[in-house]
């Protein structure tokens, strides 16, 4: 059995403890550390999985070479030095949503990993669900055929953010599914963006996103932190079958529905009769089988198998720089009152660099 790395959580509060709990169950990992400048909420943390040493400075943890690896679940403002900091320490780097503040320190905490040949993986947690997983694979396969749409909605009575509008504290779990389960990921070009302060918060509460896909298809995301009900969908549609994820249902998270509609082809002498042409597919609906099991624990597998393996993680930080790229176009198109912002390629940044 190849040997345990080294791991140190840097951040305990909201979702550091997941992460240290999670590290220290895997039979990949040791949990060496728990970092945070609040030390007694770090002890707590330690305390509560059997106790694990602890340090108010990550200077110290990265100075430590027998860990090879850090978790960073400190707020998003702060990534970019830590990040960095790590990566020239020596160390792999796993970091949470969103990866950085802006898409331009994204890019370079991507490109230090690159150029120092270390993984920087983005803890998409929902990616490792069953549930994203199977959809992915079922895209893959070509149940639903080509993507005519996706449709998410991410609303619940939250707390107001006190340095982010809801965008940026919501969005990113929508966006980073897309980019895991659609063919050639978040390939967009264009967002608009609509968002709204009703209770005069200085931030928006309620937002909007539209995204036209390659292929001519669509995608839209609604997210909202004052609805009185928890909405967890996404439906997406092709020209096979649509697909229903509902989150908040545990006894059939998802839904294949057999049911669309064909145009069949046409000439251009028959062009003026399209009705005539269209046929309603109404056909059996499904629910595939999923395992129960905690996505994290597959979250810090992945994090291990890139690590052994020298490739880049299933969420890797060009994962994270998509979904970037697309929250800054939103910011940009909520300035100028909903209209197309472009989203800056990765891949032409790539090619460029």
């Amino acid at each position: 059995m190849a040997k345990r790395l080294r791991a140190a959580v840097i951040g305990a509060g909201y979702w550091g403890p997941n992460l240290a709990r999670n590290f220290r169950a895997s039979a990949d990992w040791e949990l060496a550390a728990i970092c945070d400048l609040d030390v007694a909420r770090a002890l707590q943390v330690a305390d509560g999985i059997g106790g694990v040493p602890v340090s108010a400075d990550y200077g110290e943890v990265l100075a430590d070479p027998t860990i090879d690896a850090v978790a960073i679940a400190t707020p998003a403002r702060t990534h970019h030095a830590v990040v960095l900091a790590a990566l020239d320490a020596g160390k792999h780097v796993i970091v949470e949503k969103p990866v950085a503040d802006t898409r331009e320190r994204g890019a370079e905490m991507v490109e230090r990993a690159r150029r120092n040949g270390l993984v920087l993986m983005a803890d998409h947690t929902y990616c490792y669900t069953p549930a994203v997983l199977k959809i992915r694979e079922l895209i893959d396969d070509g149940a639903l055929g080509q993507i005519l749409f996706v449709d998410s909605v991410r609303i619940n009575l939250g707390l107001i953010q006190p340095d982010v509008d809801v965008f940026w504290d919501l969005a990113p779990h929508d966006l980073s599914i897309m980019d895991f389960v659609l063919p050639g990921g978040l390939d967009v070009t264009s967002v608009s963006a609509h968002g709204s302060d009703p209770l005069a918060t200085g931030r928006a509460c309620i937002g909007y996103l539209a995204m036209p896909l390659r292929g001519g298809g669509i995608a839209h995301v609604h997210v909202n932190w004052l609805s009185p009900t928890k909405i967890r969908q996404m439906v997406i549609g092709g020209t096979k079958r649509t697909l229903v994820w509902d989150d908040l249902n545990p006894q059939q998270r998802l839904s294949v529905y057999d049911r669309g509609v064909d145009l069949a082809l046409q000439s251009k002498a028959t062009a003026d009769s399209r009705a005539a042409n269209i046929s309603y597919r109404l056909g059996d609906t499904w629910a595939p089988a999923l395992p129960e099991r905690e996505a994290l624990a597959a979250v810090v597998g992945e994090f291990a198998g890139a690590i052994r393996e020298g490739r880049p993680a299933r969420t890797s930080g060009d994962a994270g720089l998509r979904v970037l790229s697309v929250l800054e176009g939103a910011s940009a198109s909520l300035l100028a009152y909903g209209a197309p912002r472009p989203v800056q390629s990765l891949v032409k940044e790539v090619q460029g660099a």
